[in-house]
């Protein structure tokens, strides 16, 4: 095992050299951005592993084997699959499901078997941690309110009412970014771990016992006793890793040893102390697990602060999970999986933080809905688990496909990890499959709803790009005829802006159709997605001269970055062609679709994407155009 992890090691560049800051600062601001959803995770874990439709009995056995089944949850899934293995597939330093594929895209592109399957793989992996986003903040902050019932009964009839005004608040406060509210993520989470391993600490000194739960083979026993009931509870024991993906997921903002450090230094020992603490209390009086045993932990005059802390803690699990969202829907776009969105940047320093207005308020919507309809954070973690642990499952695949086809593994070492993963992936979400009928569907409902729309749009974009090639001109024939021809020429300087590098694009035909005049300077523009998250400023732009006037210019940007002209045409100038934005003239084209062509697509799937299409955030100001110096040549196209 440990000479995989060491050839994984040596597959992996080291971009150390991108995190310029001390490593103790980047560890901090790792711990208040990426552990705030596995952190709080024992305010309900424990909790739903003894209570619920498919709790068990808290009796010594069963509290022994869960709090085992826990433990080694967290070293084996998180600590050897994540810290260990998958953070070594990096992309440029950056981590995610998007990273994998792209790291594929030049090994499988030509390949008309894998590519496909994998792409709409990525795309499911992608929707699931939509619906993870949609139930971390509504499942968190509802768990740290119900804290108050800790304190009086006469506090249940304000919880509902409690969590949605600290979403709702949460959400207002996105459109400021998270630059000063993230100075104190880093010591709100050290405060919140510190506090919830001291408080377990004390309850295992008093309760040792508890821990024998270390000993794997209580967990072995607990399913000897259960049967297929200790399967079916491995549907809330997963609780206790969701958030795992994060570690992965943000790597690129902060390098693979500041999040190991904080992992095998702060999150993991407070954890474990926790939930061993937990256990200790209901090994002394099993009755508190209907209560809440993780607020039983905290002495009744500290319930207040507790949950002023455990809020505060929620909130920034929640914070994290929506600027994933928000950076996932940002790779998409750049991918091709979605339409343009409006994309505002809140930091003039810091082009990972971004707002993006339309995800933010339905992101909004759907939180509230799931804690007005739920009301209890018990029936909320019913629609828990499934988006976690099929993504845990895809990204298992992913890393497959990444060792043995790009890493050149040999088949058996490769499958041996694979199953290895697989064999905790699947067990935890067949277990949670059983949760479907008790709302697990929605997690499933709103992952397939987002999955349609990305392939569709993927699929439609593809169909016009399809119908512009064949009406494409070679740049070649039509340079010979312009020769020929020789149109007026205007002074000043136009970019046309295509689709693909090759050819003349439709939009110049068409305006050289109806004006019968060209600029002096002609640039045809072509914004290209590169395979890696970002691309360097040297790297950005290519330009070739045509003759006559006419560049072409190929300009690329990683899936994390949003295409800027300005920044274009500065690059532009430095490379001998200086232009002034405000003195360009930009063609840009906008079509007008009909699903009555001829398209192998289904009607439904076509009207769909004319949808998407017309409701796409404008090209201007997704390219940062000046707005008076932009011309929209119309086009009718039958799909």
């Amino acid at each position: 095992m440990f000479f995989l992890a060491r050839q994984a090691s040596t597959q992996s560049k080291d971009h150390s050299h991108f995190h310029k800051a001390p490593l103790s600062h980047l560890a901090l601001a790792a711990l208040g951005v990426i552990y705030g959803d596995i952190g709080t995770s024992p305010l309900y874990t424990i909790k739903e592993c003894f209570t619920g439709k498919h709790g068990v009995t808290p009796d010594p056995n069963n509290i022994l084997g869960i709090l085992s089944l826990i433990f080694w949850s967290l070293m084996l899934v998180v600590g050897l699959k994540y810290v260990v293995f998958i953070m070594q597939a990096d992309n440029k330093g950056e981590g995610g499901i998007f990273s994998l594929l792209a790291m594929l895209h030049g090994k499988l592109k030509k390949d008309g078997k894998w590519w496909p399957f994998l792409t709409i793989l990525a795309a499911a992996g992608a929707a699931l941690l939509y619906g993870d986003g949609v139930i971390t903040p509504a499942i968190s902050v509802l768990s740290a309110i119900e804290g108050l019932n800790m304190a009086t009964d006469a506090a249940a009839e304000y919880v509902v009412p409690i969590t949605c005004l600290v979403l709702i608040g949460l959400f207002i406060v996105q459109k400021h970014g998270t630059a000063i509210i993230g100075k104190v993520f880093g010591p709100v989470m050290i405060l919140w771990f510190g506090t919830i391993g001291f408080l377990g600490l004390l309850s295992i000194l008093k309760q040792p016992a508890i821990l024998s739960a270390l000993n794997p083979w209580y967990a072995v026993n607990y399913f000897s006793i259960n049967h297929f009931h200790g399967i079916v509870s491995l549907s809330s024991v997963v609780l206790c890793i969701t958030g795992g993906e994060a570690l992965y997921a943000d790597m690129g903002h902060f390098g693979l040893a500041p999040i190991r450090l904080t992992w095998y230094c702060v999150v993991l020992p407070g954890l474990i102390l926790n939930y061993l603490g937990q256990g200790a209390l209901l090994l002394q009086n099993p009755e508190i697990v209907n209560v809440n045993p993780f607020y039983a932990l905290t002495p009744q005059s500290l319930i207040y602060p507790m949950v002023v802390l455990s809020t505060l803690a929620t909130i920034i699990a929640s914070q994290a999970m929506i600027s994933g969202v928000y950076s996932l829907t940002q790779q998409a776009i750049q991918l091709g999986f979605t339409p343009r969105m409006r994309i505002i940047h809140t930091s003039e320093q810091a082009s990972g933080q971004i707002y993006m207005p339309t995800i933010n308020w339905l992101l909004m919507i759907a939180c509230l809905i799931l804690v007005l309809v739920f009301k209890e954070s018990t029936r909320l973690a019913s629609a828990y688990g499934i988006a976690v642990t099929a993504t845990m499952a895809i990204t298992s695949f992913m890393y497959f496909q990444v060792i043995h086809i790009k890493w050149k593994w040999p088949l058996w070492q490769s499958a041996t990890l694979l199953c290895l993963f697989l064999f905790f992936d699947g067990s935890f979400l067949s277990a949670n499959l059983l949760k479907i009928v008790d709302g697990g569907w929605i997690t499933i409902c709103i992952a397939t709803i987002i999955l349609i729309t990305m392939i569709t749009w993927r699929d439609g974009r593809a169909l016009l790009a399809k119908h512009y090639e064949l009406m494409r001109l070679p740049a070649e024939v039509f340079l010979k005829d312009l020769a020929e021809y020789s149109p007026q020429r205007t002074t000043g300087t136009a970019v046309f802006m295509s689709i693909t590098p090759e050819g003349i694009p439709h939009t110049l035909l068409h305006h050289l159709k109806h004006n019968e005049a060209l600029h002096e300077r002609v640039l045809l523009l072509s914004i290209l997605s590169a395979e890696t998250p970002t691309v360097p400023p040297e790297d950005r732009v290519n330009l070739e001269g045509l003759g006559q006037g006419f560049y072409r210019i190929k300009a690329s940007y990683g899936f994390m970055e949003a295409p800027s002209m300005p920044e274009i045409l500065e690059l532009v100038g430095n490379i001998g062609v200086t232009i002034d934005i405000y003195t360009t003239s930009f063609f840009l084209g906008r079509e007008t679709l009909f699903a009555t062509g001829p398209a192998p697509m289904a009607q439904w799937r076509k009207k769909l994407f004319i949808f998407m299409s017309r409701n796409a955030w404008n090209a201007t100001s997704y390219f940062k155009l000046p707005p008076d110096r932009v011309v929209e040549l119309g086009n009718q196209v039958e799909l």
